[in-house]
């Protein structure tokens, strides 16, 4: 039976952090042990992790191609994986899956997090082994000690509300065809066994059901996703969106967007992207290049209203806001950030990584999706993606007691002149002063006042069209992202993929995959001048496009 995720992308790191993963070149029970007892464990609430049996590591990296594991060892070792499951106590069963990568067959253990933490494990497989409660930390698992062995005493009877079960939903309610999507966009296997499986079955093997075959029932991160009306089962899990025409607080239109939240999500980027966000550009004669910005860049909206998505509580039924002005665009969750951040954090801290989430199984959901990436990518994200713009700074607010959590987008204002709005394209235009230059062969006799500029291509242009020949199927989010980072590589050369990583807020993963797709049609290089440490640098075929 599949896996709901994409087993690819998982081993790359693209759907979850690298650190609820961990590598085996082989069978090592006791470690192995170990590593399902601290995913059971999860202390900071990220929704367990994955075992792959057949690929080594290397730092926490997978070195591939894998091993591999002998196909007629399987049977063997899922009944070993059986066998430890009942080492543990209380008793927990991960779910077993084997997948062929590369050629080489593999097994991959899934071990979501457990509902009747603390698990013990044996510190070895002696008989009289002592039992301990295992963590993570890092890419490691180690033994709970100390405060960490109080945080998880505290979890004891404390399940996230995601992923707690739904008493009014039944799995009736889910819809097929939002499941069935789902995994299509993910690319799983579990796909095409879909097709096959009863929804009681295929509900247990997305672990978005629980309980015994008479009472199994939904839980809600699984209404929230695969339910065409989530809001019948749960106290308004919709966004509010309020479109302020003026300052007057009267010219306003209010839309309100429903649905399993992902689609929430889409549409609202959909009609902000369509209806709010314009392009300016401001034409200078004395210059080759037109200055363009916009008045909010999509990246920054996409992820301060992902983050909400992500991060809020449906369990108290409060509603997304959303309030666009003409000067700011204010995003209101409720309640506020986990401890330990707080108000100050927010104020002092440009990178802010949660001990814990909120919503472990609705995170996985939209990092599955490509909507978010976790890794505390989000706030570095929005910080430099309105810093290149030229915009305000953003704000992060929330009050002492951590009860809301407000996210202030302010606009870009075009201060040269006011700009002559183009709603049909999103293009703002303004030309300072005059033009200098006649397109040759212009009519001499032409009426005065009409200006034949000669056309120049702007450094956004030459961006644009680079991004578009090295990703010819790429999403608007995935251009979006690469031409954040392909700026960047040209404005700072010399750095490592790292450094951009944490300067775009994209996770290392998808900054190293964009600058292959780059290095592939020879537009970045990597070299190890002028310092010894190396880094990334423009070629001479991009510069050339840039002097056009």
């Amino acid at each position: 039976m599949s896996l709901p995720v994409n087993v690819e992308d998982l081993i790359h790191g693209k759907a979850i952090e690298w650190e609820r993963l961990e590598f085996k070149k082989g069978w090592n029970p006791e470690d192995i042990v170990h590593t399902v007892c601290a995913f059971a464990n999860d202390l900071n609430n990220w929704g367990g992790g994955y075992i792959i049996v057949g690929v080594e590591e290397e730092n926490g990296q997978p070195i591939l191609p894998p091993e591999g594991v002998p196909q007629s060892q399987f049977d063997k070792i899922q009944g070993k994986v059986l066998s430890l499951a009942h080492q543990l106590l209380p008793n927990y069963f991960p779910i077993i899956q084997p997948y062929i990568l590369q050629g080489k067959h593999i097994l991959v253990i899934w071990c979501p997090a457990g509902d009747n933490r603390p698990y013990l494990a044996p510190s070895t497989q002696g008989t009289k082994a002592e039992r301990h409660p295992y963590i993570r930390y890092g890419s490691r698992s180690i033994i709970a000690k100390g405060d960490n062995l109080k945080r998880l005493q505290e979890l004891a009877a404390r399940i996230p509300f995601d992923d707690r079960l739904n008493g009014i939903a039944t799995v009736g309610d889910f819809d097929l065809g939002l499941i069935q999507a789902y995994l299509h966009e993910v690319k799983s296997d579990l796909l095409e066994d879909s097709r096959k499986l009863s929804s009681e079955d295929l509900s247990r093997q997305m672990y978005i059901a629980k309980g015994p075959d008479e009472n199994l029932r939904p839980v809600n991160a699984g209404v929230l996703f695969f339910c065409k009306n989530p809001d019948q089962f749960l106290s308004r899990p919709w966004i509010e969106l309020v479109w302020h025409k003026n300052f007057s607080g009267k010219d306003f239109t209010e839309k309100y967007f429903k649905g399993p939240i992902q689609d929430q999500l889409r549409a609202v980027l959909a009609f902000i992207q369509n209806n709010i966000i314009q392009e300016h550009v401001i034409k200078n004669p004395e210059k080759a290049e037109a200055t363009r910005f916009y008045n909010f860049p999509f990246v920054a909206l996409e992820e301060a209203l992902s983050n909400a998505v992500y991060h809020k509580s449906y369990e108290i039924g409060s509603p997304i806001e959303v309030q666009i002005w003409p000067d700011k665009i204010e995003i209101l969750s409720y309640p506020g950030p986990v401890p330990p951040v707080n108000a100050q954090i927010l104020q002092q801290q440009k990178r802010i990584v949660a001990r814990e989430y909120r919503n472990r199984r609705i995170g996985d959901f939209l990092k599955e999706l490509k909507l978010t990436e976790g890794r505390g990518t989000g706030f570095p994200a929005i910080y430099r993606s309105m810093d290149i713009n030229g915009s305000p700074e953003p704000k992060f607010e929330t009050d002492k007691d951590c009860t809301y959590f407000l996210t202030v987008l302010p606009a870009r204002i075009n201060n040269e002149q006011e700009p002559l709005a183009n709603k049909g394209s999103n293009v703002a235009l303004s030309t300072i002063g005059k033009a200098q230059s006649k397109s040759e062969g212009a009519d001499e006799g032409a009426d005065e006042g009409a200006n034949n500029e000669t056309i120049f291509y702007t450094h956004d242009d030459i961006l644009g069209h680079i991004i578009n020949l090295t990703f010819v199927d790429g999403t608007s989010n995935m251009k979006t992202n690469a031409k954040l980072l392909l700026n960047l590589m040209i404005q700072e050369q010399g750095k490592r993929a790292p450094d951009y990583a944490i300067d775009t807020g994209l996770s290392l993963s998808t900054v190293e995959r964009y600058i292959r797709k780059l290095k592939r049609l020879g537009f970045v290089n990597f070299s190890q001048q002028p310092t010894n440490v190396g880094g990334y640098f423009i070629t001479d075929k991009l510069a050339k496009q840039l002097e056009k």
